[in-house]
Order: structure tokens, then C-alpha cells, then sequence
């Protein structure tokens, strides 16, 4: 049972338990500098005199707007710890959704981590008249830099926030986060300390970590999944690393040497990517071994394999996939894997590599987690595991799931009528459709609302179509598209710097080499298309992928087509690419 009631207990827990003088550690002018425990609960609580100082009462809402790093966890427990109700934002959402936001939950004060977002916020502050106070974590001319909050409580006994802590109860809300969505104004998703906390306890098991662990953060800390690890790692004792930036990772990973570390499927496909093409750089013997180790890797079974298929994987291990681990820093005991649907066949090499993915499932909904692949209770691969303690999951009989436990929401904020839509007799219809596999393992098939029919009447199911496609090493992304005509199609984006090889290997011109002339090369169309052929062979003839259109960049969060946790925007993708999709399905 887990010994903290609020989330703003956890730091205090870690103090007293698994005291850390490596709590979180950040990469300063190419220095590693640590911050302890000790350090890190003095920090929040001089923040939150300072946010009482500044007239923060229980129950207002306070922003974050910041990338991933140690100021924010700062900012979420002092916040916490004055009764306030904390509401992160992407760093990379548009004003107009800031702006939506704020008026939506009346922010009172907010915190910023840079001039860029110091500038954005400022330009919509005449229209949020709710908020009163904007700090920066950075120094930046002409803003108010967030050191100021901790100087302004100077005057505030600790009595006064231990009063605040005190009257906090386990129900109650601790923030709203505010769903990317792909379509519509985002939704505030109120979840109470109790959601979070009974989220933690549920993956103390199946994430293979204690104090003193390494881990390396990177992914957004504002969505649910990577700040609810957040919370796990502080009451196990781990040591948190931050990534100095997504170009970074690589070169982060080698030198922290985690244990653990979270991705989503599009990073793992990246990580793969220049993995195969080193592979690709090799010659004669090592290159062949290299490939067969891969070849064999793709063979693997977590529950079924001969002493004879063991015993090559032996010898792969030993000769390939321990430089895989090698460049993984050499100790990683797990890779947790959410957010959307993982590659199978990437799961299933990953595994043979002795690199375990644990994909898992949840929504900001679900605090988030709902089930996971564990080495406690079993993997299964193509599944997203068994489901977590304390949680119930049904399938409707429409094939939707349905999730009922402590770590459902309170409801969206301001929007009842929404909440009852989706919470029916306590269960929370997840708007994904799954089964079960051998009696305990959660599916997930695809979301109910992509899912769709062509004028004939056949259910296309898009997210299943697209991982197989994206096994071609010459597809990088695509969108399967067809709703309400004749025949599916898809819009693919081109794995640019495999191609531009495969081209030099072939004796192809690419002209300037560029995007633009790489996706509208005959022989590069040809080529994918030959792919596209491969794969259809695996799905019904009303499934095949009839015609493709080629996009010259890849699809990207700057430009709307993704969410910041790297899911399709369909709606937004067919509206950005239009031409494309009226090439295919002429008016």
C-alpha cells in the first residue's frame, strides 16, 4: 500500500525514506548538476510561501508552460502544497488554445519557461483577464523572473503552507489537464490526488525500478503518462535525468547509462531506424550477420520458442544486440512504451535484443495507465498487457473498452454534459476498441472514431493497416484514408534518408536530392508502391490500400498534423494535404 495520500507527499516520503543527493539532475554548460532531495523540498516550499504571498488561495488555478525539466516538478509540488490546482500546457500549442485555456480555467498566475513562450502568453494576456501574475523560469529582459516568488514569501511562516498541506483531502482535484485532442477545443481532464496516486502504486510492479535507478526524461512531463512516472520515480527513490533535447537523447542516454526510460512508438521507430542504418553502413560477413541477427530477432516469441532458436539467439546477443545495449547506455532493464500503438515486429525485435519494451495503455482519463506488459505477469507481444491492480476493464458489446477503478477522472471541467457522455454507471468509455487475448491480455484494435466504412459498406480499421506498412523501411509515415469512398487509399510520407541510399545503392538521380524531388520520383513512387503491394497481400481485398499520394515533408507537430504526443490529426492532416486526397478521390 502506498504510504502517501497527496502527490505533494511523495517528495517528503523520498526524504525520509530514499533521501538522494541525485534527485533530479539537469546538463548546464555541458556540466551534469545534481539537486538532493533536501534541496529539492526546500525549493518547493519557498515557492509555495511565495504563490501565497502573491494571494494563491485553494482552489485557483495555476499554469506551467515549460519543455521537461527540474523547474517544473518545483512548480507542480509548490503549487500543490497551497491547496492550487495545477494546469500544465504544451509548449507548442497555438495562441488560440492558450488563450481558450486560460479563460477556460481562469488561471491566476503562471509560470513560463522562456522568452518564446514568455512573448506568446504576453500577447494573449489582454484577453485573459483572470490572469494576474506571469514569471519566467529562464532570465528574460522585462519579464519577472520566477526566483521573484520565492523572494515575495520570504514574509510567510512554513505554518501557513503546512496549514494548506494539512487541509488537503486524498479526493480532491490536483489538476486539470487539458487534452490535445484532435479535434475541437481541448478538454480539461480533472484528476484528484487519489487518481494519480493509486496510478503509482498500480506500476511500482511492472516498472523495473528502485532507489537509486537511473532514469532519463524527455518526453512532455505536462502529459499524464510521463508526470505520473515522474511521481513513481520520486517515491521509489530513483534518480531523475533530464534530456537535454530530443537531438540529444542519443548522446544523453551514453552518458547517464538509465535504467529505465519512456518513449512513445514514433521515437522507438527513430531509434530503430539509425540502428538498421548502421547495420546498413556495414560489409560482406558483418553485414550479413548483422541482418540475420535481425531476421532472427523478427521470429522472436516471448512464450514459445526451440532450444535450437535460443541458441542462435544466444550467439545474436552476444554478437549484435549487446552493441544495441551497448548504445542504450549498457543497463537498460525496460523501455515503457505508450501514448499509441507500437510496431509489433518492433516490439518482438526489441524483445529478442534483450531490450524489453513495456508498451502499455491508458488515457489522461485513466491517470492514465490501465494495463501494461510486465515481466511479473507476462508479455505478450501486440498486446498492451494484462490490467493493472485495482482496475476493471470490460469489452462492450460494440468491441469498446470500458474502464472502471479509482484512477478514472473526476470529469471534464465545465462540461457535464461531456463527463455523462463518457462515464455511464462508472464506467469510462475509453472510445477504443480491444479484446482479450488468452483470457488476460488487453488488445487494442484501433479508436472507435477512426475507424471507418467506404461507400460499400466495410469497416476499415486505419491505425492496425498503418503499423504494418510502417514496417517498410522506405515508409516513414502514413495515413490511411477512405472514408465514405470507394476504396481505401493512403497518404505516405517517404523514409527520406533510406531512400536517398537505396538510390546511391541502385545508381538512381534524385536530382537535388531534396524532399520535394525524392517524393516525386518515378522510380522512388514505383518503389513504395511495390511495398504498398507487400503489405496488402496480408488484408482482405475490401482493405487493400488502391492508390497512394506522396507528401514531401514529414508530418509534424509545428504544422497541426500531429498532437504533442506524436498521434495522427487525421481531420487535420486531410485538410492541410487536400490537394492530395482530391488526386485520389476526385470531386
Amino acid at each position: 500500500m502506498i504510504e502517501t495520500k497527496r502527490l505533494f507527499d511523495i517528495p517528503n516520503y523520498q526524504l525520509k525514506n530514499h533521501p538522494n543527493n541525485r534527485m533530479f539532475s539537469s546538463k548546464i554548460n555541458g556540466q551534469w548538476n545534481a539537486i538532493s532531495t533536501q534541496q529539492f523540498v526546500d525549493e518547493a516550499m519557498e515557492i509555495s510561501k511565495g504563490l501565497i504571498a502573491l494571494g494563491v488561495m485553494p482552489g485557483d488555478r495555476v499554469g506551467i508552460v515549460s519543455e521537461t525539466r527540474y523547474e517544473w516538478n518545483v512548480m507542480d509540488i509548490g503549487i500543490q502544497q497551497t491547496g492550487a490546482i495545477v494546469v500544465p500546457f504544451y509548449p507548442n500549442i497555438s495562441e488560440s488554445d492558450y488563450k481558450y485555456i486560460f479563460n477556460d480555467s481562469s488561471i491566476k498566475l503562471c509560470v513560463v519557461a522562456n522568452d518564446e513562450l514568455f512573448k506568446k502568453i504576453s500577447n494573449i494576456s489582454g484577453e485573459t483577464p483572470s490572469l494576474e501574475h506571469l514569471f519566467t523560469m529562464d532570465a528574460v529582459e522585462g519579464a519577472k523572473n520566477w526566483s521573484e516568488i520565492k523572494k515575495t514569501g520570504a514574509t510567510i511562516e512554513r505554518l501557513e503552507v503546512q496549514k494548506r498541506m494539512d487541509a488537503v483531502k486524498h479526493e480532491e482535484l490536483a489538476t486539470i489537464i487539458y487534452t490535445s485532442g484532435t479535434t475541437g477545443n481541448p478538454k480539461g481532464v480533472m484528476l484528484s490526488h487519489k487518481n494519480l496516486l493509486t496510478n503509482v502504486e498500480a506500476c511500482i510492479e511492472p516498472i523495473p525500478a528502485e532507489a537509486g535507478s537511473k532514469v532519463l526524461s524527455f518526453l512532455p512531463v505536462c502529459h499524464v503518462y510521463e508526470r505520473m512516472l515522474h511521481y513513481l520515480y520520486m517515491y521509489l527513490g530513483c534518480s531523475i535525468h533530464f534530456a537535454e533535447s530530443m537531438e540529444t537523447i542519443g548522446d544523453n542516454i551514453r552518458e547517464i547509462k538509465p535504467d529505465v526510460f519512456t518513449a512513445v512508438p514514433r521515437l522507438i521507430e527513430k531509434v530503430f531506424d539509425k540502428i538498421i542504418a548502421k547495420g546498413d553502413a556495414l560489409s560482406g560477413v558483418k553485414r550479413n550477420l548483422f541482418f540475420w541477427a535481425v531476421k532472427l530477432a523478427e521470429q522472436y516469441d516471448p512464450v514459445n520458442r526451440s532450444a535450437w532458436y535460443n541458441f542462435k539467439l544466444k550467439i545474436a546477443r552476444k554478437l549484435i544486440f549487446s552493441k544495441w545495449q551497448e548504445a542504450l547506455g549498457g543497463n537498460i532493464r525496460a523501455i515503457a512504451s505508450g501514448s499509441a500503438a507500437l510496431q509489433p515486429r518492433l516490439a518482438r525485435i526489441f524483445l529478442a535484443a534483450d531490450i524489453p519494451i513495456l508498451e502499455g495503455y491508458g488515457l489522461s482519463e485513466t491517470s492514465p495507465v490501465c494495463s501494461v506488459n510486465s515481466f511479473q505477469r507476462g508479455i505478450r507481444i501486440g498486446s498492451v498487457g494484462p490490467v493493472i491492480d485495482g482496475v476493471e476493464v470490460k469489452i462492450a458489446e460494440d468491441g469498446e473498452i470500458l474502464v472502471k477503478g479509482p484512477n478514472v477522472m473526476l470529469g471534464y471541467y465545465n462540461l457535464p454534459e461531456q463527463t455523462a457522455e463518457v462515464i455511464k454507471d462508472g464506467w469510462f468509455h475509453t472510445g477504443d476498441i480491444g479484446e482479450f487475448i488468452e483470457g488476460k491480455f488487453l488488445k487494442i484494435t484501433d479508436r472507435k472514431k477512426e475507424i471507418f466504412k467506404t461507400s460499400g459498406g466495410k469497416y476499415i480499421v486505419p491505425q492496425a493497416m498503418e503499423n504494418k506498412f510502417k514496417e517498410s523501411r522506405f515508409i516513414e509515415q502514413i495515413i490511411v484514408i477512405g472514408e465514405g469512398e470507394k476504396f481505401p487509399a493512403a497518404l505516405v510520407v517517404p523514409c527520406f534518408d533510406f531512400v536517398k541510399d537505396w538510390a546511391d545503392r541502385k545508381g538512381i538521380d534524385l536530382g537535388d536530392k531534396s524532399e520535394q524531388s525524392i517524393s516525386t520520383n518515378e522510380m522512388v513512387v514505383a518503389r513504395i508502391q511495390k511495398e504498398i503491394d507487400k503489405y496488402n497481400a496480408e488484408f482482405g481485398s475490401w482493405e487493400k490500400v488502391k492508390q497512394i499520394q506522396m507528401l514531401n515533408r514529414e508530418l509534424s507537430i509545428e504544422n497541426g498534423e500531429l498532437t504533442p504526443t506524436l498521434k495522427l490529426k487525421r481531420k487535420k492532416i486531410m485538410e492541410i494535404h487536400a490537394d492530395k486526397v482530391n488526386a485520389i478521390y476526385p470531386s
